[in-house]
C-alpha cells in the first residue's frame, strides 16, 4: 500500500483544514519544499499535494505562491507527486504535468464539466486521478462546500466507464478530525470502481493504516495522511512500516 503524506497549500503555506472548512485552518510550515524534503529523507516515495488556494479560487498572489511551491516540490529527488486542487480544465492538467506531477487529481470538474472529465481520461490516461469526496454517501464539490444530488456510487461507476483507473475517495466527515477510518466505505468504493482506491480522511493511528493494508492490494492502492503526521500521532517511518504490513 502506498503511503501519501499530505501537503495542503494555502498561499504557499502548509496547512490542514478540519472537514475541509477554510475557517478551521492550522498552519504547520511556511516552507513546503522543506517539508517535502523531510518526507523524502524519511522514506516517502510519494507526496499528495493539494492547491487549496486554487480550489477556493483565492487571489492571484496566493495561487502563484502555491504554483511555485508545487513546481519546487516536484523537483525534490526521490519523490513522485500526486497533485490536485482546482483542476478544472485541460490547461490546468497540462501545467501540472509540465511541472512534473506524476498523478493529477480532478475533483469538482468531474461533476460540473463531464466533457472535460471524459477528455482528460482519454488524453491523459493513468496520469489523471478521479478525486471523489462524499459525506453520508452524497458527493460534495467546490472545496466540499457544495452538495450535489448525486451519490458517490453513481459518480464512481460513471468515471470508471470513462476510463479513470485511479481513485482517491475522501470521507469528509472524518477528514482532518483524526477520528479513525471506516474501512468498509473504502472496500465498497473499490468494489464499485472495480480497481483499488486511495483512502483519505480520518486516519488517526497506525491501527487505521494497518486496517487499510489488511484489506489487500486489490482493494486499497494507498492511503493519504496529514494531520496525524504533523501533530505526532505517529512517525512517518512507522506509518510506512504499517502501510507495508
Amino acid at each position: 500500500m502506498i503511503l501519501f503524506p499530505a501537503i495542503d497549500l494555502i498561499a504557499g503555506q502548509v496547512v490542514r483544514l478540519k472537514r475541509g472548512d477554510r475557517r478551521h485552518m492550522d498552519v504547520y510550515s511556511t516552507d513546503p519544499v522543506a517539508v517535502a524534503e523531510d518526507f523524502a529523507a524519511r522514506g516517502a516515495s510519494w507526496i499528495h499535494v493539494v492547491d487549496l488556494s486554487a480550489t477556493f479560487e483565492e487571489d492571484e498572489g496566493a495561487r502563484a505562491a502555491n504554483a511555485a511551491a508545487i513546481r519546487a516540490i516536484c523537483t525534490v529527488p526521490g519523490i513522485s507527486v500526486d497533485a490536485g486542487g482546482g483542476v478544472r480544465d485541460i490547461e490546468a492538467v497540462d501545467r501540472l504535468a509540465h511541472a512534473g506531477a506524476k498523478r493529477i487529481a480532478i475533483g469538482t470538474a468531474l461533476v460540473r464539466d463531464p466533457g472535460f472529465a471524459e477528455r482528460a481520461a482519454a488524453e491523459f490516461g493513468e496520469l489523471v486521478v478521479a478525486d471523489v469526496a462524499a459525506k453520508d454517501g452524497q458527493v460534495r464539490v467546490n472545496g466540499w462546500r457544495e452538495g450535489e444530488a448525486l451519490r458517490a456510487d453513481e459518480l464512481v461507476a460513471r468515471l470508471t466507464g470513462l476510463g479513470f483507473r485511479h481513485l482517491v475517495f475522501t470521507d469528509i466527515a472524518r477528514d482532518g478530525m483524526q477520528t479513525g477510518i471506516d474501512a468498509s466505505a473504502y472496500a465498497h468504493m473499490a468494489q464499485v470502481a472495480g480497481f483499488p482506491v486511495v483512502a483519505s480522511g480520518g486516519i488517526a493511528t497506525l491501527g487505521d493504516l494497518r486496517a487499510l493494508a489488511a484489506l489487500g492490494d486489490d482493494v486499497i492502492e494507498g492511503a493519504i495522511t496529514g494531520r496525524a503526521l504533523y501533530e505526532g500521532a505517529f512517525t512517518l517511518e512507522d506509518a510506512l512500516l504499517a502501510a507495508d504490513a
